[in-house]
């Protein structure tokens, strides 16, 4: 999740008479890896990798790697999600009932029992909820990068909200990071795992076994957090108007 690492670039390769599209990353890693989720194949290799011995190694795995994508295929998108008066979401971990009430000004409120919003005739709810949202994320974002940047003996970097489809975060060489804000839709564990991924980086601008270590120093249970982002971020719900809405 680096920014100052090279450029991904688009390759093809034939795998069982199928063209498969992957995303190459060359990085200073020592060994080439294959990862699959919802943006596709994408490949990690050397810096000094030959592109012949990258691709025999996708076509030793080619099975796993179709095998892989179609089931990718197969996973039913996310719905998008109607915002109604009484409608439930799952912020955090916890179920919020969202309250809607028109009035003559857009605002939203915080309370106890959920989140109440005020569409007006210009801003309609779904583009307030995502205003809602976007303000809560950088709050507590924020308080997550405070309690651990201390932890590995940094200063908190300034935050950045992030609306990237494939990228859950981002470190400049600056020293600030960017945070998507959809991580709310997801358990904190799961916020502070990317946090702490994040801060290692401005130690290890790679992902070599010392910035494995610092992550690993901030987070210990960061392998099953990381297995849990991959499961539980084709759940996110999409905020779509209702002109975007489908029934069926």
């Amino acid at each position: 999740m680096s920014s100052t690492t090279p450029p991904e670039t688009g390759q093809h390769i034939e795998l069982a008479g199928q063209s498969i599209a992957y995303r190459l990353r060359r990085s200073r890693r020592r060994t080439i890896g294959l990862t699959i989720d919802q943006r596709g194949l994408r490949v990690g290799a050397p810096l000094r990798a030959r592109h012949d011995d990258i691709e025999t190694l996708i076509r030793r795995h080619g099975q796993w790697v179709l095998d892989k994508l179609a089931a990718w295929r197969e996973r039913p998108a996310p719905a998008p999600l109607a915002v109604s008066d009484g409608c439930v979401l799952t912020l955090l971990g916890r179920p919020v009932t969202i309250a809607v009430t028109p009035g003559t000004r857009a605002r939203w409120q915080w309370r106890e029992d959920g989140l109440q919003l005020s569409p007006s005739p210009a801003t309609d709810a779904h583009a307030l909820l995502e205003k809602a949202l976007r303000s809560e994320a950088r709050t507590v974002f924020a308080e997550r990068l405070a309690r651990y940047a201390p932890l590995l003996g940094v200063t908190v970097p300034p935050l950045r909200l992030s609306s990237a489809r494939t990228r859950w975060g981002s470190c400049s060489t600056r020293g600030g990071i960017a945070l998507n804000w959809r991580l709310i839709f997801l358990p904190l564990p799961l916020v502070d795992y990317v946090v702490c991924h994040e801060l290692a980086h401005l130690k290890e601008m790679n992902h070599g076994p010392r910035f494995w270590s610092l992550v690993e120093q901030l987070y210990p249970d960061w392998r099953t957090r990381r297995r849990e982002l991959r499961l539980k971020s084709p759940e996110i719900p999409v905020i779509a108007p209702p002109e975007q809405t489908t029934s069926y």
